[in-house]
């Protein structure tokens, strides 16, 4: 299997040097037509600053529709884990979920819901992890309640039920993900492939089952602590909303 994912990689690999080649050809002996000016960029008058505990924020005002969205970005992820931590980042992207110190177990979804929220989710990326949501303007307030309190009210919740609880369901995701769709590990050994042990975008995403596994609660305490913080984050908020009230 092995084997057979490392060829997988070299024809990937091949196959784009190919690509590249061949447009050089193709360019040389097509000549490109001269070029137009570009159209000018489009304006965005957003205001950003940053807050006395260290959180930068972004704000963009449209008011075409009675929505707001907010979106807030912890700069961590897979590029700032340790050997044998693969994946910390995307577990606890799960764990944000599981309620903090005034919010109960699965609730934030069921706030946000109840006030007609849609677009709820989370993400990890190789340099941050983000949570995000889409809800009616006046809705705006109970988004911020939820965010500053998983921020700054978790860590008293955190036990090991709902690691043992989020560790598997990880691990089913890589199951369902990577290593049983079609092409699911390509984009892991072409990381792989691309980047030496030693160099952050060596990292899996997603972590390895081993290294999941073996997360212990003070080792999620401990990323906690280090990464969510004010600090360590941005938050960008759009749509139909006060710049001044927010």
């Amino acid at each position: 299997m092995i084997q057979v994912r490392n060829r997988v990689c070299h024809l990937l690999s091949f196959a784009c040097l190919t690509l590249f080649l061949g447009l050089d050809v193709f360019l040389q002996a097509n000549p490109a037509a001269p070029a137009t000016a570009a159209p000018p960029a489009p304006q965005i008058k957003y205001e950003k600053y940053t807050l006395k505990n260290g959180l930068n924020v972004i704000l963009y005002e449209d008011h075409r529709l009675p929505l707001v969205a907010a979106n807030i970005w912890y700069h961590v992820g897979p590029a700032n884990e340790r050997p044998g931590r693969t994946g910390f980042a995307h577990l606890f992207e799960h764990m944000m979920f599981e309620g903090s110190q005034h919010v109960g177990p699965k609730a934030h979804f069921r706030h946000l819901e109840a006030a007609g929220a849609s677009d709820i989710n989370g993400t990890t990326d190789f340099d941050r992890t983000n949570y995000f949501e889409t809800l009616p303007s006046n809705q705006l307030e109970l988004a911020l309640w939820l965010e500053s309190d998983r921020m700054g009210y978790l860590l008293g919740t955190l036990d090991r039920e709902k690691l043992a609880n989020q560790r598997d369901v990880v691990r089913n995701e890589r199951r369902q993900s990577v290593e049983n769709a079609p092409y699911g590990l390509v984009a892991e050994q072409l990381f792989h492939q691309l980047f030496a042990k030693d160099h952050p975008y060596y990292a899996d995403v997603i972590g390895s089952h081993r290294d999941v596994e073996a997360a212990r609660l003070n080792d999620v305490r401990e990323f906690f602590r280090q990464y969510y913080t004010p600090n360590n984050a941005s938050l960008a908020i759009t749509g139909d909303f006060d710049p001044g009230t927010a």
